[in-house]
């Protein structure tokens, strides 16, 4: 029996999903996703509706649009975190800010002997203390919203193509005109 590699990829992605969904999400992820996209869209396929199996056809076409989705949320991860456009979030964003200037604050309590010796190793430890809170701030709020942009993802693909086989299905009942 062949491997189908439609599994093999959907086995790589949620591993991947899993291990990537700690800390900040980087390109790398982008590229996983995007590779594994097109493993399960070269090799995978998408079910067919036969007569008499409308429960093998929706959980076929529920596993297949879900695999998809996961991947889409593994390539547009790092997007999410970074750009406000494409994850308006104000709230957390702001939330997120607002977490970086405490850790400035904290960093500054901590080191506030180096104030008047060096200034500037100061200012660069409150900056990269106060960076790091922000991405892993936001690296959070992104993992915690990221199921909705993959079962969006889903939907789309699910519908897209049950959308397509019905109107493949009428066009052949038809016949050529």
């Amino acid at each position: 029996m062949a491997v189908d590699p439609g599994v093999l990829g959907t086995a790589l992605a949620v591993v991947l999903a899993f291990s990537l969904a700690q800390g900040a999400w980087e390109w790398f992820s982008t590229y996983l996703g995007v590779t594994l996209l097109v493993v399960v869209l070269s090799f995978g396929r998408v079910p067919a509706p036969a007569p008499g199996r409308r429960a093998a056809y929706a959980g076929g076409l529920t596993a297949y649009s879900l695999v998809v989705g996961l991947c889409v949320a593994l390539a547009v991860a790092p997007a999410l975190q970074r750009w406000d456009w494409l994850f308006p979030a104000p709230g957390a964003r702001r939330a997120c800010v607002e977490s970086g200037r405490y850790e400035s604050l904290r960093t500054q309590a901590a080191l506030g002997e180096l104030t008047g010796r060096d200034g500037d190793a100061l200012a660069y430890a409150q900056r990269e203390q106060s960076r790091q809170a922000v991405d892993d701030c936001l690296a959070a709020t992104t993992t915690r919203w990221l199921p909705v942009y993959a079962l969006g993802a889903a939907l789309l693909v699910g519908a897209a193509s049950w959308s397509w086989a019905r109107a493949r299905a009428r066009s052949t009942a038809t016949g050529p005109v």
